[in-house]
């Protein structure tokens, strides 16, 4: 692919920027100063708490309505780099490796890469939690509503889709265009994901690069971010959903 000229390449630089001073460059920044923040305090890594789905209010209506709405902004990003991307032929969202043509094949997948990626990642975060280097990470607060389970599913949903169209489709293909090679793509954009982790401590942040790699690199393989987004929200759906059960079953985690 021939390099764009200098105009172009800036103006390419300031959509990056913005699409991800919008979504997860902004939450690494946050992320980065959380970190700061805990290292600097008289309790350790391990003895301190993040959690991921908090109440937003003592109002169960409010609750629910700020829930939604947290939800339904998170997803503007997205819908901006699907504008960004979109091509008047068909698959329209091509270039983030979004379509629709093979969807049993995407779920088959992104089924496979959830056992992949989720038991590990709960030896990581147990072994992360021993050796200090990891905050105890609580997946929802929420209080028992009847839409408590379907708000965490959106929340899953949530993270699964922006994570992965943004940090893998969307990142992926601009910085292709820079003239960034594969293997450059794929470790910064790991690098990024696991910076927006960091504040859930170090463990989270290896973790996360980790899963980063091997998600960049079959995403290159692919060319399709349904099955990692299938993935991611199978992962977060299971934590989010059977957080009440494991402690009951586990309180040592």
């Amino acid at each position: 692919m021939p390099l764009p000229v200098p105009s172009l390449r800036r103006r390419l630089w300031g959509e990056i920027l913005i699409v991800l001073g919008l979504s997860l460059g902004l939450s690494a920044v946050y992320s980065v100063v959380a970190i700061a923040n805990r290292l600097t305090q008289k309790t350790s890594l391990s003895q301190q708490t993040a959690t991921l789905n908090a109440p937003l209010s003592t109002r169960e209506v409010f609750d629910l309505i700020y829930q939604f709405l947290g939800i339904f902004f998170d997803l503007v990003p997205v819908a901006l780099v699907g504008f960004l991307l979109w091509q008047a032929a068909r698959p329209h969202l091509g270039r983030l490796g979004v379509d629709f043509r093979q969807p049993g094949r995407d779920a088959l997948r992104g089924l496979a890469l959830a056992l992949v990626i989720g038991i590990p990642g709960i030896g990581l975060y147990v072994a992360g939690r021993a050796l200090g280097i990891t905050v105890n990470v609580v997946p929802t607060a929420l209080d028992q509503y009847w839409w408590t389970v379907p708000i965490l599913l959106l929340s899953a949903a949530r993270a699964g889709i922006v994570e992965e169209v943004i940090v893998v489709g969307y990142l992926f293909t601009r910085l292709r265009e820079l003239g960034w090679g594969r293997w450059t793509i794929i470790l910064s954009a790991a690098l990024l994901r696991g910076t927006y982790h960091l504040y859930q401590g170090f463990g989270a942040f290896v973790g996360n690069i980790a899963m980063g790699v091997l998600f960049g690199w079959l995403y290159t393989r692919w060319g399709r971010v349904l099955p990692l987004v299938i993935a991611h929200f199978v992962i977060d759906a299971a934590i989010f959903v059977g957080y009440p059960w494991a402690v009951a079953t586990f309180p040592w985690l």
